[in-house]
């Protein structure tokens, strides 16, 4: 038996390796082949429901992704910024519910998870991808990522935004990684920002990676306000190490 077809070989620890790698040439080829260059990524919980107590996150993350994909439709290169999720329920399917709504393919990059995480119905069939890793699924959540907008979510949406916080605040992402809070009520309460300043362990500057939005209409003002479309590609436009990488 070759050695790439024999399973034992595949799912054991030797090959830990190859499943990595896979799990970067495969959806890099099938971004290229739909020609998709950049994202806008939506975080937040998978717990919020539409009809929950804190269901109007739902609907705005659903209003404000159909706004995001006809803007992007609108421009000269329609395949540009396109919503991205992490595949699941909650905002992630509400996002992928806006973006199609909107008449705009979206984008599902879902983990397997023992509960929580199923793909939405909402994910472009040829855009949805299972990862195992959690560090390669965040390697495409940031690489093609030039905007990034946060709902209210747990541990996992916290995660998220505080590693993209720190790709930015460290420039290991050499291009400039907007990021926008939505509900400062919610972000306020839960993470202080003013205390890591108070206390030294962030500068003030860097309280300036982040801005409040508490309504679709402000979001999408800010996206539009510091995202350009750039020259056409045939590639995803990767965000290039300020270090050889």
């Amino acid at each position: 038996m070759l050695t790439y077809r024999d399973p034992a070989f595949m799912e054991g620890d030797d090959a830990r390796p190859l499943r990595i790698l896979a799990e970067y040439l495969e959806p890099l080829g099938r971004f290229r082949d739909a020609g998709v260059q950049d994202t806008i990524v939506f975080f937040g919980s998978a717990r919020l429901k539409q009809d929950g107590p804190l269901g109007h996150y739902y609907e705005a993350a659903r209003e404000l992704a159909r706004r995001v994909t006809e803007w992007s439709l609108s421009l000269a290169e329609p395949k540009r910024f396109v919503v991205c999720t992490g595949g699941g329920g909650g905002i992630m399917e509400a996002a992928n519910r806006g973006a199609s709504e909107g008449g705009g393919r979206t984008i599902g990059l879902n983990i397997g998870l023992p509960h929580e995480q199923r793909p939405n119905p909402y994910i472009t069939p040829e855009l949805s991808f299972e990862f195992h890793y959690f560090f390669m699924r965040k390697l495409w959540f940031a690489q093609i990522a030039r905007a990034l907008v946060v709902f209210p979510g747990g541990f996992g949406t916290l995660d998220e935004l505080m590693e993209m916080l720190t790709l930015a605040q460290t420039q290991k992402l050499d291009r400039a990684l907007p990021v926008v809070l939505f509900g400062k009520e919610y972000w306020s309460e839960i993470v202080n920002f003013d205390a890591l300043v108070r206390h030294g362990m962030i500068d003030r500057a860097d309280l300036e990676l982040f801005q409040f939005a508490d309504t679709p209409e402000a979001a999408l003002h800010a996206l539009r306000a510091v995202l350009t479309p750039e020259p056409a590609a045939t590639t995803p436009a990767f965000a290039a190490s300020r270090t050889p990488g």
